[in-house]
């Protein structure tokens, strides 16, 4: 193949660690239900939220931890470790016992998550020729956002096609082992990193690489470049935690801790990691949720690449703006969709839900317990929690942790559609604006010295928040109930709003040395 041809396919095989990467976080959204009841897990506990975020966890582990061992085994060893912790938190998983192994085997995913999300851009990065960089470093967020978006199907699938509750969670958790050892065998193909080799002294084999993907002429202009720079590296001062926190870098903190902030407490995680869960609670069947859940993956995986597209265009504040009055005015319509639902259990909905349950073929005594809800016959709740509190107190907890949602959708009264407009309207605003523009302002704002070191630490603390927002989700809803808990991301949307109107200057069009100028004082 030619040098284009031949880049391409290396940067498509390295980009599947992203692939891989959003298969991993949004895979548990259609899993939770089932395991839940498996492992004996009361609905709306803080372990079912650690259950789903200690991915976060690991990945936390894994963002410190990539930097060091990507330079001191290299960019491909690393990426193969990525794939053999990825295959592994799925088998392991899949075939977990109790909620320890399932927990270990999660943070496991979770370290492969946080080394490939900084190592296989990185890698790309140092591959491609200047002129087709951009392009080709983009392959890894698009590929992040199919993998969620294939996740929600292949969840969908195995929804229709396993009966068994319990096989159901752990093939849907299981699959991801296939395309973690495509991965790895792919991983074979690639060459090793030219600048790599040359900071362990590899300039042969550096050069052979290089001139596979810029030809024999110009691979040893780039060679010359790379030698120098990291001759430049070598000799300038390294950047400390400092330099990063001090006086001068008041201005760029506030907008990078902030944004960092506000992209993750607007909830995004906990729609993405509990979206059957969430249609369930709007009324849907199962089979409707996990469906609704994959219309969400898509909007994301468009939105995502009119992001790319626009970002240049319009500008990164615009932007902004959008994202969160669409983030703001999405979570109003779904707090309001559940201020205004009614929970009532009359004749024929106390039929189709024993029939339901029937057919489940499900202990006696669930049955009965179940049975006693015909006692709320004629009584219409508008408060979500206190119509649960009451199941729950008549079921008992047992009960009520394995047929919570199959209650819920013979009880509930709202208006379903529009609780997933406004889901597919939050997808939107959040994957056209904070997701991707986030990442291009931590990169523009920081000085070129402390800009790898200010990253790292604003990655670190946008993974903090998300580790708490997907850990309280469930305990939210259980104790606040949906409405409020959506119209708590609402309110967060406009801060956000108010935040990039107050602190967010427009980078479109600026040199990183004008920036620096501008707002480092």
């Amino acid at each position: 193949m030619n040098k284009k041809t031949y880049t391409i396919f290396i940067s498509l095989v390295v980009a599947l660690g992203g692939f891989l990467l959003g298969f991993d976080s949004a895979v548990i959204s259609g899993a939770t239900p089932f395991y839940r009841g498996t492992f004996g897990l009361d609905s709306g506990s803080m372990l079912i939220g650690f259950s789903v975020s200690s991915l976060i966890l690991g990945a936390i582990g894994g963002n410190i931890i990539a930097g060091r061992l990507a330079d001191r085994f290299g960019r491909r060893n690393i990426l193969k470790l990525t794939a053999v912790l990825f295959a592994a938190s799925a088998i392991i998983t899949a075939l977990s016992f109790n909620i320890v192994i399932f927990l270990f085997a999660r943070i496991l995913g979770g370290l492969g998550v946080g080394m490939a999300i900084l190592v296989a851009p990185m890698y790309i990065a140092e591959i491609a020729p200047k002129k087709m960089r951009g392009r080709l470093v983009t392959f890894n967020q698009l590929n992040i956002v199919l993998g969620i978006s294939i996740a929600y199907f292949s969840n969908y699938y195995f929804q229709q096609t396993i009966a068994d509750p319990d096989l159901k969670w752990r093939v849907m958790l299981g699959v991801e082992a296939i395309p973690a050892i495509i991965y790895l065998i792919l991983l074979f193909m690639v060459p090793r990193s030219p600048r790599w080799l040359m900071q362990k002294g590899n300039n042969e084999e550096a050069l052979s690489v290089l001139a596979r993907i810029n030809g024999e002429d110009k691979s040893h202009i780039v060679f010359n470049e790379i030698e120098a720079s990291l001759h430049e590296e070598i000799n300038k001062d390294k950047a400390r935690w400092s330099d990063v926190f001090s006086k001068r870098m008041k201005t760029v903190l506030i907008i990078g801790f902030g944004i960092a902030f506000f992209q993750q407490i607007t909830g995004i995680n906990a729609i993405f990691y509990y979206a059957p869960m969430i249609f369930e609670m709007a009324g849907g069947g199962t089979d409707a949720a996990f469906l609704q859940a994959a219309i969400l993956g898509v909007t994301n995986v468009v939105m995502t690449v009119a992001a790319m597209l626009l970002i240049d265009k319009f500008g990164r504040k615009p932007l902004l703006y959008i994202g969160a009055a669409g983030i703001c005015i999405s979570m109003l319509i779904v707090s309001f969709s559940f201020i205004n639902a009614k929970y009532t259990i009359d004749e024929q909905s106390m039929q189709n839900l024993i029939t339901e349950v029937e057919e489940m073929d499900v202990e006696i005594h669930h049955l009965n317990k179940i049975k006693t809800l015909s006692e709320l016959k004629g009584e219409a709740f508008e408060n979500e929690v206190a119509f649960f509190s009451l199941v729950r107190e008549k079921v008992g907890q047992d009960t009520y942790n394995n047929y919570k949602e199959i209650i819920l959708k013979h009880s509930i009264s709202i208006h379903s559609i529009w609780v997933l407009i406004g889901l597919l309207l939050f997808v939107a605003s959040f994957a056209i604006s904070l997701g991707p523009v986030m990442w291009a302002l931590l990169s523009e704002i920081f000085p070129n010295k402390l800009r790898g070191l200010a990253i790292s630490i604003m990655g670190f603390w946008n993974s903090i928040v998300s580790f708490s927002v997907a850990t309280v989700f469930p305990v939210q809803l259980e104790y606040l109930g949906s409405a409020a808990t959506y119209l708590i991301y609402a309110v967060f949307g406009l801060l956000t709003f108010i935040f990039v109107w107050r602190f967010v200057p427009e980078t479109k069009g600026k040199s990183l040395e004008e920036l620096e100028e501008q707002l480092v004082k």
